[in-house]
């Protein structure tokens, strides 16, 4: 699927051929989703019994980014760790649920679940361009037992460039340092059909690469490419005496990337934190997604709506990276891990120095084809009925997902000679002789909710059940076909209930309270037959203030974990069979969020607007007993050790000044000092994931009503920091980046 420039210079063609000017989304632009989303503006945040964050087309527009971890650290709660420095992967938490590849929280796109799968294997190998979405819903307390299945942290919701109500269309181009080029184009609208029935359409091309910003020992690329194309179709009748609309929409993305697991010792990252050893010349990340999703809504009567969606998500990657060294030339057989590796340069002397550009002998570099295959599918229906009975007004909704999914894996090793500046494949490995087996998920769930409204007082009450079936079939590695069968078969199975309680009271028209109580729940893995399950109490309480240009909210929360679960992956670091799940029992997680924005133009008499933000984030995590685990992150723990990969404090500023047709906005981010490795006290130089403040800037300037310049720099001042030291060593995060740009409407 070569789409890429061409037809990006194509689409733009056709779509400067249409009137009119673009139109950003609007408050009713998530109509079709409304009965299955918390909530589908930030206007609706206020009157939420629940702690939500609602990030509008114009938050994401002003400083364009690409990243959703620059993105999410506009809200509160968030734990990240980041790790190519362009958020292709990204590890997101939320209040302190772990974050390796995302699998403690429910990824959505359009209200579907997006992870590739999301019951069988959520690790977020696949995540949407956040660069195309018109708004981002973070969803933490009880409101996510709408989402389910995980319900611990939260979820994310993204949603898509809505069907514009109007012919109209968007482009905008960025080029930067490292050769970042970057295209976004979109053209849509509706047109009247018979009566009140409306046919729309909307055709969306994004296209992102760069050369990369590390450096191979003896030169070549680290960067990626990666394009998106997005369809929709839809017939809407919004007026009609049953209102109904139905839209199609089919997404795909293909992206190649060279990327590693590989990072730095200490002494290396010192020298030079963006080296990359020539090891991993030949590491490369290639994916592509499909997704199918069939939206329908009608409002059965004015009090009474029903919205169901059909989807079908397909995702094929091969992660082909260096995994290990073999000084003595015995390939797969005798290699020593990457991670081990790195992590004791001294005692591994030689195949460090074969890992860092040494010639090296036959079969002494070793590769894996990480190749895997996902899909997911089902259908969900939310019913929404609005009534008035027993003294109070209710908003009722129920909704039911049939849901299945798989991942395949079928892995191979191969092995190399490094000789100057290349990798001489010396001995294939057989196909699926790595790994060879598929894990697979089928899940019923059911969700009943009712907000009750009295006076001044919302009481949200809800309840999740959740039947769900997991297998794994493990076949011989000696056969690539699985003609004999599954040499081993392993399943889970469990129905659960996930209750949540939430209160919102207005004590005025400035001031609102909100508290809830909710059970935090996750799935164990299909291999894990004996591991329990992830399970908390999770408390919040807090409250809202909008008086004029202020707006303040402050959110305590409480998990507490009975049984906090870890699973062994390729980015955790290893030390662990691909896929076994551990118990690390009672965990306490308790924080505190903050968020104010105010309009500092209140204090001086001017036109221009001074918009000023502060997002802040408090989190204490901590272990309660002491056990002893094979799982890196975790180790030998003792009472009180702290979580991996969890700041204490991270803290967001954000100031602008805009006028009706320029502006500026400069953001700084600070996330304090982390351990790799659970632990307390003093962090060992090796494990210490740096303290950081890093700028982000903007400025745009309007020639006319549908032409904007832009220019941005994202680290404005070149902060030098580790990011992560997992899997395989010390990794930089990204460099000065500065962007030039223009925006077309149309």
């Amino acid at each position: 699927m070569a789409y890429g420039r061409s037809s990006l210079i194509i689409l733009a063609g056709l779509a400067l051929a249409v009137p009119g000017f673009a139109e950003e989304a609007s408050e009713n632009s998530y109509e079709l989703l409304s009965t299955v989303i918390v909530t589908g503006s930030a206007a609706d945040v206020r009157d939420t019994a629940g702690s939500v964050s609602f990030l509008t087309d114009a938050d994401l527009s002003v400083q364009a980014q690409s990243d959703v971890l620059r993105i999410l650290r506009a809200v509160p709660g968030v734990n990240i760790q980041e790790e190519d420095g362009y958020g292709l992967r990204p590890n997101i938490g939320l209040r302190g649920s772990g974050s390796d590849r995302s699998s403690r929280v429910v990824l959505m796109e359009d209200g579907v679940p997006i992870a590739p799968a999301p019951y069988a294997s959520p690790s977020a190998y696949y995540f949407p361009t956040t660069a195309r979405m018109s708004a981002i819903e973070v969803t933490k307390g009880p409101a996510a037992i709408r989402y389910g299945p995980r319900t611990t942290g939260g979820a994310i919701n993204m949603f898509s460039t809505p069907v514009p109500q109007e012919l109209s269309g968007f482009a905008q181009v960025f080029f930067g340092t490292d050769n970042r080029q970057r295209a976004h184009v979109w053209a849509g609208g509706r047109e009247q059909l018979a009566g009140t029935w409306q046919l729309g359409g909307l055709i969306e091309v994004f296209s992102d690469e760069t050369d990369g910003f590390k450096r191979l020992d003896s030169g070549g690329e680290t960067g990626f490419d990666a394009d998106d194309l997005v369809l929709k179709l839809g017939l809407y009748n919004e007026e009609g005496p049953l209102p109904q609309s139905m839209e199609l929409k089919y997404q795909t993305r293909e992206e190649t990337s060279n990327e590693t697991y590989l990072g730095l010792t200490l002494e290396d990252f010192r020298a030079d934190p963006y080296r990359r050893y020539d090891a991993s010349r030949d590491d490369e990340f290639n994916g592509e997604n499909e997704l199918f999703q069939l939206t329908h809504r009608i409002d059965l009567t004015p009090a009474l709506s029903l919205t169901t969606i059909a989807y079908r998500h397909d995702f094929d990657r091969n992660w082909y990276k260096l995994q290990g060294i073999s000084p003595d030339g015995t390939g797969a057989s005798g290699d020593i891990g990457i991670s081990s590796v790195i992590a004791d340069p001294t005692t591994n002397a030689v195949a460090f120095d074969l890992a860092s550009g040494e010639t090296s002998l036959d079969d002494s570099i070793v590769y894996r084809a990480n190749r895997r295959a996902y899909y997911s599918q089902g259908v969900q229906s939310v019913l929404n009925w609005q009534a008035g009975f027993a003294g109070a007004a209710h908003d009722i909704t129920v909704g039911l997902r049939v849901h299945e999914d798989e991942e395949d894996r079928f892995q191979e090793e191969d092995a190399y000679r490094l000789e100057g500046d290349a990798l001489f494949l010396t001995t294939a490995g057989a196909p699926g002789s790595q790994a060879n087996r598929i894990s697979s998920g089928e899940a019923v769930a059911l969700f009943i909710e009712d907000r009750i409204e009295v006076g001044r007082l919302a009481i949200k009450a809800g309840a999740r059940f959740e039947d769900y079936e997991l297998s794994r079939e493990d076949y011989d590695t000696a056969d690539p076909t699985r003609a004999l069968g599954p040499t081993r078969v392993r399943t889970l199975s469990d129905s659960v209930i996930i209750p949540g309680l939430s209160v919102l009271y207005d004590v005025s028209d400035e001031l609102v309270l909100l508290a809830g109580v909710h059970r935090g729940f996750a799935i164990a893995s299909p291999g894990a037959t004996e591991a329990d399950e992830e399970e908390s109490i999770n408390w919040e309480a807090g409250g809202r203030y909008q008086r004029g240009a202020l707006n303040f909210e402050a959110i305590a929360f409480f998990n507490d974990y009975s049984n906090l679960l870890g699973t062994c992956t390729a980015s955790s670091g290893g030390g662990c069979s691909i896929g076994d799940q551990f118990d690390g029992g009672d965990v306490d997680v308790a924080g505190l969020e903050l968020t104010a924005r105010w309009d500092a133009a209140n204090l001086f008499d001017t036109d221009l607007s001074l918009p000023v933000s502060l997002v802040y984030t408090y989190t204490a995590a901590e272990f309660k007993a002491a056990f002893e685990s094979s799982y890196e992150p975790w180790g030998d723990v003792e009472a009180g050790d702290e979580l991996p990969y969890v700041s204490d404090n991270q803290l967001t500023l954000t100031a602008g000044i805009e006028d009706t047709r320029w502006g500026v906005q400069l953001s700084g981010n600070y996330v304090s000092e982390a351990r790799a490795r659970a632990g307390q006290g003093a962090i060992p130089a090796g494990q210490v994931i740096d303290a950081r403040w890093v700028a982000d800037a903007a400025a745009w300037f309007d020639l006319s009503d549908n032409l904007r310049l832009r220019v941005k720099a994202e680290n404005l001042f070149d902060e030098v920091y580790v990011a992560s030291i997992d899997p395989a060593g010390l990794r930089p995060g990204k460099p000065q980046e500065v962007l030039f740009g223009l925006d077309v409407s149309f």
